[in-house]
């Protein structure tokens, strides 16, 4: 029963991931975070176990992604192998600094976050080119600190990745196609780390590995991957103000609980 919840859980993240146009990360979390919390997970692992499950299931569901984008000749591969080395140190730090913050403390982290992407979305708040194009010190740079803060939320990046590439004269579409493939290293590293930072911590559940839990894996990268086909798809079908709205709307809900 439990992995059957996983597996439907893989379906919404799926398809919220592909209507919605962003990362699954934003939306695993906090439903990992509830579902852990009403097994019965302890208060000071659940929330470092949603993060790093989510980590662990965006390099799946990143595949698909770069895949797709790498097809139409998108992605700007010189910057994302020079952002690739920014990033994996980036997410280690991430990851140490997350195993210093308390269960409860993260998830309040989170919740600001989830806000602050809620009224980002709400109000089209996208900054504009102003700069060149980065240099490799500079793309090395960014990386860190994008690896850092995604592997504390447990996310690929992209709302990170790619304000700063189009603040710095990068074509909307390239910036978003490199941005998901920037996503892969981010989770692989991110998902190490917290299997690492995770491995000596108690008390996990039966299953984990590390601060990742092989169950919610295993069936929300089953069903996500297939599902994010099914969400981009219905997007082409709705508005897209509407749907921007409706997912800054819940998010809103999901960082105001998250901090009450």
């Amino acid at each position: 029963m439990e992995f059957l919840i996983y597996l439907v859980l893989g379906c919404f993240a799926g398809t919220l991931a592909g209507l919605f146009g962003v990362g699954g990360g934003m939306i695993i979390v906090p439903v990992l975070v509830y579902s852990f919390a009403l097994q019965g997970f302890s208060p000071e692992v659940l929330t470092h176990m949603a993060v790093g499950t989510s980590l662990a299931t965006i390099v799946f569901t990143s595949i698909n992604a770069i895949r797709a984008h790498h097809r139409l000749g998108a992605v700007r591969w010189p910057l994302f192998a020079w952002m690739t080395l920014g990033i994996v140190a980036g997410c280690v730090l991430g990851a140490l600094t997350a195993a210093y913050i308390s269960g409860p403390m993260l998830q309040k982290i989170i919740g600001v976050f989830a806000i602050a992407v809620a009224v980002q979305m709400a109000f089209k708040l996208q900054p504009k080119a102003a700069l060149a194009e980065p240099g490799k010190p500079a793309l090395s740079l960014a990386g860190v600190v994008i690896g850092w803060a995604s592997a504390i939320f447990g996310i690929g990046g992209g709302s990170l990745t790619v304000p700063f590439l189009v603040w710095r004269s990068v074509p909307m579409q390239q910036a978003v196609a490199t941005s998901s493939a920037c996503g892969l290293p981010i989770a692989i590293a991110g998902a190490a780390s917290f299997v690492w930072t995770g491995w000596a911590a108690t008390p996990l559940p039966a299953w984990s590995m590390g601060y990742i839990y092989l169950p919610a894996l295993v069936g929300i990268a089953a069903t996500s991957m297939l599902f994010a086909g099914f969400g981009a798809r219905l997007a082409h079908r709705l508005s897209q103000v509407l749907l921007k709205r409706l997912f800054a709307l819940l998010l809103l809900c999901v960082g105001i609980n998250f901090l009450v």
